[in-house]
């Protein structure tokens, strides 16, 4: 971002990852507006894009949507610039500022994000939040309510990214009512007097808003309303003598669930679609609803022979963890969320093979199939099991979600295989709109279409990029790689060599090195501990959750309710060859006992900076140093299946989650401690080392720890060879799957390196000749390497299949 185009084109010589470039327009022509984004595109940038031309900034709906249209064929047409890297800026301006001209300026930005979301594909929108409230400068909580209402009715025409301080908004739903009208009269031009009454509300609204204070009052509504509210708040206190109280009122015991409870469940959806309610709020909803339908299905066992309807859920999906996989958090929150909005949902739980999710969605009458997976091998075998669904003609909509799954690769690898509806699934929050869409019988055709239009375009999008993205030859690679001057380096030894086992490390001890971050990114409250506590929108519900969190925690620790196990290893070795390195059994070093394999970056960098692999880290053999190099593998998911048991006994999906999230950062945990007890402990190469929690989560310490399947290494049958080194499966209970997940689930293994130079990286994209020579080092096909490494190749391993629609 610069007024000066020559710092942004040095800028975008030298940033690492993806750019954004802040920004252009059409301000200067159409010559000056193609040669800026030339250079952009062929650094592979995104960019935003003024709505501003030669006659200067839009001010209105139809020369905001003509100018960025305008700018959009000139983009993707002329430059070539994939749509989706292009952020236009449709110029929010300030209203109430008393000239009755401005009073439209909201309403023109709302309608040109819709303009441009229906008419310019793939693009994204972006404004500049505060620039609306400009005449209440002073009036924080009329500039709160203001930007709080607009991004609610932004977001809903289409806008993508708004730049707005975070620590001004308020949620929505808590603005008073009489304030929010005022400005919504203003932000839509209502009435005339709309500034006025605004501008006299203002000088009522000054300070911090009123804390919320918790009373009983709403046990005092009838009982429709108590068991309303109870759902709504996640409140399990009474619901047991108000689930019976209702049972006495009515005529059936499925009235109950059929009437306040659906009514209840149905305000919870609508409020989690309307962006209302986070996420862990509705999985404590669907713990009062299960409750509560507990309560009432042995009365509704017993009448069941007399009595003829039954509830009607709007439809059954069948999902599953795919073979292989053992990862199913997400999975877990899909399904309480549906469930929320009255779909019937058979989970098949992990590693389940292709035949018997089509089996099943057989038996049972699926309306849809839900495939879920966290490893890259899952990916592979999602196709599979699309292919499979074309080949044994099932019609029905096929969900695509997962941590390593995406729009794009549901676009190119497995939408193709399948005629039906395949749709990727980004989070829960989205996956009522989609279910509802797919299952509705006047939307399912229009949206199943939309979504293949998009995916088509995405398909060519991705074939375009990848033939335009350059790679280097593994020889020249090699030539660039990174050249550490041994000569002087003495590696320092470890304390000890080979293995040790640590067989229930101290849970309590762990609890101070969580990683709290990722735990709220989890339930899909976004944003970084412990500033989220203190988010005007989410920090209510995220103390909430953390409170719970520590709750469970705290129980866990006291009762030893999971136990954490670790092994860890240190080993001389050397690098050999050009990309592998070599693992001695002693000092000897005559014997190999192990090869770690690597893979090279053949990206074009630009001067100076190496084509990295993690191989150039480690001495090489014929420079006569001696090196080394480590191992771990550890788990903290011991008695988590036992744990998330009993709760779900309990209809407690809430702590069944709750619990596997806990294991999850108890692992990393142990992973972080056991790392900074190699790095001052066991290798001692940084013996004086003292960071503080967030330097630990910010990765300042000397050295690397890099898994296999991660960035730097990304073949997972490398785990093969770390686990032989462990004896991991007897040592810390940790066993691979045919596709190489780790179980427990809740498990993570990787390397030591100890040189100073070592840094984390991405192989990247790599080219044929690699992939030919790197299954000839690892003796396998290269068409199974190139199943391996699917993600990171820069050519298409075969032809596309492209079902017949």
């Amino acid at each position: 971002d610069s007024s000066k185009w020559s710092v942004i084109e040095a800028g975008l010589k030298c940033v690492q990852g993806k750019p954004v470039v802040n920004s252009i327009s059409l301000k200067e022509g159409e010559e000056e507006f193609l040669r800026k984004a030339t250079v952009i595109n062929r650094h592979g940038a995104g960019v935003v894009v003024m709505a501003f031309d030669e006659q200067g900034q839009a001010d209105t709906a139809d020369r905001k949507v003509a100018i960025c249209a305008r700018a959009y064929r000139i983009l993707t047409e002329q430059v070539g610039f994939p749509p989706e890297d292009i952020i236009f800026d449709p110029n929010i301006f300030a209203v109430a500022t008393g000239l009755a001209e401005h009073s439209g300026y909201a309403m023109a930005y709302l309608e040109a994000c819709r303009r441009i979301k229906q008419t310019l594909p793939h693009c994204l929108v972006s404004g500049g939040v505060s620039n609306l409230s400009f005449s209440f400068r002073g009036s924080n909580r009329v500039r709160e309510a203001m930007h709080s209402a607009f991004l609610y009715h932004a977001i809903q025409a289409g806008m993508d990214m708004g730049i707005v301080n975070a620590g001004q908004l308020t949620v929505y739903d808590d603005i008073p009512e009489e304030l929010l009208v005022a400005v919504e009269n203003v932000l839509f031009d209502r009435r005339p007097d709309a500034t006025e009454r605004l501008t006299s509300l203002a000088e009522r609204y000054s300070g911090s808003a009123k804390a919320r204070t918790v009373d009983l009052e709403w046990r005092r509504h009838p009982v429709e309303k108590r068991l309303a509210h109870a759902l709504v708040e996640g409140i399990l206190d009474h619901i047991d003598e108000d689930v019976e109280e209702a049972r006495r009122k009515y005529a059936r015991p499925i009235e109950v669930i059929e009437g306040p409870l659906m009514d209840g469940m149905n305000t919870v959806g609508d409020l989690f679609g309307a962006g209302k309610m986070f996420l862990p709020q509705v999985v404590k909803s669907a713990r009062v609803m299960k409750k509560a339908v507990a309560i009432l299905i042995p009365y509704i066992e017993a009448e069941k022979a007399a009595s003829g309807q039954e509830q009607r859920a709007k439809g059954k999906i069948v999902m599953a963890t795919v073979k292989g996989d053992v990862h199913d958090i997400g999975k877990n929150i899909v399904g309480v969320v549906l469930r929320c909005n009255n779909y019937d949902v058979v989970d098949l739980g992990v590693m389940v093979p292709s035949a018997k999710i089509l089996e099943t969605a057989r038996a049972e009458r699926a309306d849809a199939i839900g495939l879920s997976g966290l490893i890259t091998p899952s990916l592979d075998e999602m196709v599979h099991v699309a292919k499979e669904m074309e080949r044994e003609g099932f019609e029905v909509p096929l969900l695509i979600g997962g941590a390593t799954t995406s729009r794009m690769h549901t676009a190119v690898k497995i939408e193709p295989h399948y005629h039906g509806p395949t749709v990727h699934v980004l989070d829960a929050s989205r996956s009522v709109g989609v279910v509802s869409s797919l299952l509705s019988a006047e939307r399912r055709e229009a949206f199943a279409q939309g979504v293949r239009t998009e995916y088509v375009a995405l398909r060519e999008a991705h074939a375009g990029r990848r033939a335009r993205t350059p790679t280097l030859t593994l020889e020249e690679a090699r030539r660039r790689k990174c050249r550490i001057a041994w000569a002087g380096y003495q590696p320092p030894r470890p304390a000890f060599l080979g293995t040790k086992v640590f067989d229930d490390y101290s849970l309590g001890e762990l609890a101070r090195y969580v990683d709290w971050s990722p735990f709220f990114a989890t339930w899909e409250l976004k944003g970084h501990y412990p500033a989220i506590l203190d988010d005007p929108a989410k920090g209510t519900e995220a103390r909430q959750l953390m409170n719970d969190a520590e709750a469970l925690l705290e129980r866990i620790v006291r009762e030893k309710l999971l136990r954490a196990r670790a092994v860890i290893g240190l080993f001389p070795a050397n690098a050999v060859g050009d990309d592998d390195i070599e693992v001695y059994p002693d000092d000897d070093r005559r014997a190999v006992r192990a090869v770690l394999r690597g893979l090279r970056q053949q990206n074009e960098k630009p001067p100076g900076r190496p084509n990295l692999c993690l191989a150039d880290f480690v001495a090489p053999k014929d420079s006569g140093i001696a090196d080394y190099v480590g191992a771990f593998a550890v788990t903290a998911g011991g008695g988590t299946d036992e744990l998330c048991a009993e709760f779900e006994r309990q209809n407690d999906d809430y702590s069944s989650i709750m619990t596997k999230a806990l294991a999850d950062r108890l692992a990393e945990a142990l992973a972080e401690r056991m790392h900074e007890r190699v790095r001052k402990e066991f290798w001692g190469y940084a013996p004086a080392e003292t960071l503080a929690g967030d330097d630990l989560v910010k990765e300042r310490y000397r050295g690397i720890r890099p898994a296999p399947g991660y960035p730097a290494c990304p073949d997972h049958t490398e785990k093969r060879t770390l686990f032989a080194l462990l004896d991991a499966t007897e040592g810390a209970g940790i066993r691979l799957t045919e596709s190489f997940a780790m179980w427990p689930a809740a498990s993570v293994s990787g390397w030591y390196f100890s040189h100073p130079e070592a840094h984390y990286f991405g192989v990247g994209r790599i080219g044929r000749d690699q992939a030919a020579e790197y299954a000839r080092r690892k003796g396998m096909e290269v068409a199974e390497i190139e199943r391996w490494l699917g993600p990171n190749l820069a050519y298409e391993s075969e032809p596309a299949e492209l079902a017949v629609r």
